[in-house]
């Protein structure tokens, strides 16, 4: 069993990132609302889609966040860098509560509203990456991989809040009073997480292998030695990272959106029924992540990327009957699948890469891949459907990038075992 020091760094990673996630996604689930109120315009599809565009930003600058943040964790310490991420989320998420809409101030609100975005992305680009390190460079060796999964918990459960969050602001408003002040309520409620998140972090202590590297680390560069060093290495984590970006993204961020633009369901249903499939994935990630420890990663991996390209396009079938019950049974399997990659990702990553250059490596070329493919998803998968008018088109999109990477993992070299200085 873990000792107390490692279960106390866990929940300060847990915690952070359900801080991050619950901020960053917020957005997203208010897509349609914020549409209206910062990007109006005559045309519901364009204005939806320069909605979206704002989620993106944050996402494209996520890479210059996993430089900036990725550096000082490898130069100055792990938890410096997660101390500067909290108060990057934390204050831009409080300000898009109080924004001025459109109408209040005309086009200075969407400008306002972008910046404020670009923090947040620059926030989250080291926050989860530097938080697993964290972790998993505290934990026992035969539990890495369950320690490095308990921040994807977080990230996850920080969505299902965010969800939730939406999903009671639309249900206990009529849709006057939440454009008029409904939609604030969520933002302004990331401050209180926020305390929480810092005081953990403050009190946490840094992590035995990167004071182990600390002097030999502070006259290196840890991002040139990465592309000449493990230019492999980084390639991996971007290939593996874009099945994260289009699988989180499309089943767990999207598909609410889509429940009610394409199926019509309810705003409240919608995201309940995403609420209630994220409970899966939550349940299942600890589960996964235990399994791995006792039969390694690579077998995971192998699974999880084969049925995310043969059942991803039955599944969205299945959600296009338009059956309540169908597309609960649908949204549930692709938790249960999800669970299977996600789960285990984080800790494979963090065991690919050395020591000195682990924190950098790991945030740039998650973020790079997230940035192309995780924050794009729902204006490509919009796209997409305007292009082709037909729904099932994300499937496809999604089951091209899990077959690329299932092609993948059959070359990779299991990393269980692997030391980690």
């Amino acid at each position: 069993m873990a000792n107390v020091s490692t279960k106390k760094v866990a929940l300060s990673g847990m915690v952070g990132n359900i801080l991050e996630w619950y901020d960053f996604t917020l957005y997203g689930y208010l897509a349609v609302i914020l549409s209206k109120l910062f990007f109006p315009s005559d045309n519901e599809f364009a204005s939806l889609l320069a909605s979206f565009g704002a989620f993106a930003v944050g996402f494209f600058f996520r890479p210059l966040g996993s430089v900036i943040l990725g550096y000082i964790g490898d130069k100055y310490g792990r938890k410096k860098a997660l101390i500067i991420s909290i108060f990057l989320m934390a204050f831009p998420t409080f300000f898009i509560g109080l924004l001025p809409t459109y109408n209040d101030i005309g086009v200075l609100a969407p400008i306002l509203l972008i910046i404020l975005r670009i923090l947040q992305g620059i926030s989250t680009g080291g926050e989860y990456t530097t938080s697993v390190s964290f972790v998993v460079e505290h934990s026992p060796a035969e539990k890495r991989g369950f320690y490095g999964s308990i921040n994807l918990l977080g990230a996850v459960i920080g969505i299902m809040f965010g969800s939730l969050m939406g999903a009671f602001i639309t249900s206990i408003f009529d849709k006057e009073s939440l454009e008029t002040f409904g939609w604030r309520i969520g933002f302004l409620f990331g401050i209180v997480l926020a305390f929480v998140g810092i005081y953990l972090r403050r009190k946490a202590e840094e992590t035995p292998v990167f004071l182990a590297i600390e002097e030999e680390n502070k006259t290196k560069n840890p991002l040139l030695k990465t592309f000449i060093h493990h230019p492999k290495e980084f390639l991996i984590s971007i290939i593996y990272s874009s099945l994260q970006g289009v699988a989180f993204f499309l089943l767990f961020v999207y598909l609410p959106t889509f429940y009610q633009k394409v199926l019509k369901i309810e705003p409240s249903t919608a995201l309940f029924i995403n609420s209630f499939a994220m409970t899966v994935l939550i349940l299942l990630i600890p589960v996964m992540a235990y399994l791995s420890d006792k039969v390694g990663r690579k077998l995971f991996l192998l699974v999880s990327t084969f049925l995310y390209s043969v059942s991803s396009v039955f599944l969205f079938k299945l959600i296009l009957t338009g059956d309540i019950t169908n597309i609960i049974v649908a949204h549930v399997l692709f938790a249960v699948i999800s669970s299977g990659f996600m789960a285990i990702l984080p800790t494979f990553l963090i065991e690919t890469f050395p020591a000195d250059v682990r924190n950098t490596a790991f945030s740039v070329g998650y973020n790079i891949a997230l940035g192309i493919f995780g924050g794009t998803v729902p204006i490509v998968a919009t796209y997409l459907i305007s292009k082709t008018q037909n729904p099932l088109s994300p499937s496809f999109y999604l089951t091209a990038v899990a077959f690329a990477v299932f092609i993948t993992t059959l070359f990779i070299k299991e990393t269980k075992n692997k030391p980690l200085y």
